[in-house]
């Protein structure tokens, strides 16, 4: 059974392959297109296709299209209700209208697919297949889906048993966790459907004073969904269309931010009652809410929270295909990590740098170089496998640094052109995170959830730890990833301290850096000390 995944329908289009139950690739069109978010989410982009990201899924698996039993498609236009509150008012028919279209577009795109292999797949129960199938501990699992809006609904809660979903609760538009923390986002003057993860580190700077309020304003109604009444922006921070942002703005994050964690639990729970599961899958873009995702962790009934790491709608893409894949009776297998996308061997790498004329070495062990860099007090630009699945960077296209170094915060946050009160992320060893960590889950292998830093650390890694004392941690198991492990044992064992700094690689309003050409423009153009590309290393003081 060989299935595609698309989304297309919003934002972040994306593509996934399926071949007999097994996750065989994965990748967002932005990674392709250099273009942040492959598209806006507007009715007009709706007909826009990831058709790179599936061409190459293809190509990883020696497809042709007309070798694929279907395409699973992350919308489902038939369950869209003309007229409902929370839809585009003039133009949701043009979308509509667009994803009707899809499989002859999708014929256009993929010469030799058959249109008539195209299925539709409701875009939450999508989203829910791609935690509940994709999950690695397999077995039965409750599911709570919440993002900003499917074809009528804004949120999910179900059961999986057998690899089979029953829908429990579904929330019903224009109620919506997702497009009030959009709305939110776009009033504090950054890009909605876009920037929301600023907003949740701008909290950590206010206080919620607008708690009571919220609670009026946003209650959940006890049969497992939620209802939301209008909320007057301007009447609680005046809007910001530029210049600095003030306290008031930062206090209104944080009472929404507050709220929608309270929430968020309250589902859970209400969940949990209703399944009597022991574990919890997460995904849409409200999944990416990491303060939010360790409060249910902690705080909720559920012994074990997993968060697909491409929560947002890019996730989508591998949920449909891996439904249909159920649905035919063959067993989805879970994911096998998120670096599901393109990787390039030694030579081909060679070949890219002498091509760029760049002067280059090939050390004993690329771990030890960057190692020994880091500790030095250097910025590691690390291209290293297959590129990642969703926005976080683990590993693969990552910006390294030193986190004893408190300036090394700022010194990041220039380097990627970024706000200054954005945090960095710390990767650690799985077997010392406890020692350093403590409150979110261990291990945490893909940086969906934040933790408390252990008093005693704070001092010693002040890079990676936020204003509130947490840190949104990255776990590495040297077993599962031994080059990964070798560069964190190696950094240990020169400073005492068995963690780095990791951000993404690639700078303001860009997408993560995917290919060697990506890194080697990022590289020439941003203040980075060495880039670690494959086996090689490239020293920015050897070209200057």
């Amino acid at each position: 059974m060989r299935v595609l995944g698309v989304n297309a329908i919003f934002h972040d289009p994306a593509a996934a392959l399926v071949v007999d139950g097994q996750v065989v690739a994965a990748a967002e069109e932005e990674r392709f297109s250099r273009r942040k978010h492959g598209k806006r989410p507007v009715p007009f982009s709706a007909w826009e296709l990831p058709e790179q990201a599936a061409r190459w899924c293809l190509r990883r698996a020696g497809l042709s299209p007309a070798d694929l039993d279907a395409v699973a498609y992350s919308y489902d236009p038939d369950l869209v209700e003309p007229g409902q509150p929370g839809l585009d008012e003039h133009w949701e028919e043009l979308r509509t209208t667009y994803a009707r279209r899809a499989p002859q577009f999708l014929a256009t795109a993929l010469p030799g697919l058959d249109p008539g292999i195209v299925r539709f797949v409701p875009h939450h129960v999508a989203h829910a297949a791609s935690a509940g199938l994709a999950a690695p501990f397999g077995g039965d699992s409750a599911v709570l889906v919440a993002d900003g809006r499917g074809e009528r609904a804004s949120h999910l809660g179900g059961s999986y048993r057998d690899g089979r979903l029953e829908i429990l609760a579904s929330q019903r538009l224009p109620h919506s966790l997702g497009l009030m923390y959009e709305s939110l986002t776009e009033h504090l003057g950054f890009l909605r459907a876009s920037d929301e993860y600023k907003v949740m580190a701008l909290a950590s700077y206010g206080s919620p004073v607008h708690a009571g309020l919220f609670r009026e304003l946003l209650r959940v109604t006890g049969d497992g969904g939620f209802h939301l009444e209008p909320i007057d922006w301007g009447g609680l921070a005046k809007p910001r269309e530029s210049g600095e942002l003030g306290p008031e703005h930062a206090d209104l994050a944080a009472s929404v931010q507050l709220r929608v964690e309270e929430v968020l639990l309250e589902l859970a729970r209400w969940l949990h009652a209703a399944t009597g599961h022991r574990r919890l899958t997460m995904a849409g873009g409200v999944a990416l809410n990491c303060v939010a995702n360790t409060r249910i962790h902690a705080e909720g009934p559920f012994e074990q929270v997993w968060v697909q790491p491409a929560a947002g709608d890019a996730g989508t893409a591998l949920g449909a295909a891996l439904h249909v894949t159920a649905t035919e009776d063959t067993p989805a297998a879970p994911m096998p990590g998120a670096d599901l996308g393109r990787e390039w061997t030694g030579d081909q790498l060679r070949q890219c740098l002498e091509t760029a004329r760049l002067t280059y070495t090939e050390p004993a062990d690329i771990a030890e170089t960057v190692a020994a860099a880091l500790a030095e007090d250097q910025i590691v630009a690390w291209f290293q496998g297959r590129g990642e699945y969703g926005p976080r960077a683990l590993g693969r296209r990552s910006l390294l640094a030193h986190p004893g170094r408190a300036d090394n915060l700022a010194r990041l946050n220039e380097v990627k052109g970024r706000e200054q009160f954005r945090p960095v992320a710390p990767m650690v060893l799985a077997d010392r995170a406890a020692e350093l960590f403590e409150r979110g889950p261990i291990p945490s292998p893909h940086m969906l959830f934040v933790h408390d830093v252990r008093p005693d650390w704070r001092d010693r890694i002040p890079a990676v730890v936020h204003v509130d004392g947490t840190a949104r941690v990255q776990t590495v198991d040297a077993d599962q990833d031994p080059l990964l492990g070798r560069m964190l044992t190696a950094f240990a064992a020169r400073t005492g301290l068995p963690v780095v700094v990791n951000t993404s690689l690639n700078t303001a309003g860009r997408p993560m850096v995917d290919d060697p050409r990506d890194a080697l423009e990022c590289f020439g153009s941003a203040p980075v000390d060495l880039l670690a590309i494959g086996p090689f290393a490239v020293h920015r003081r050897e070209l200057t």
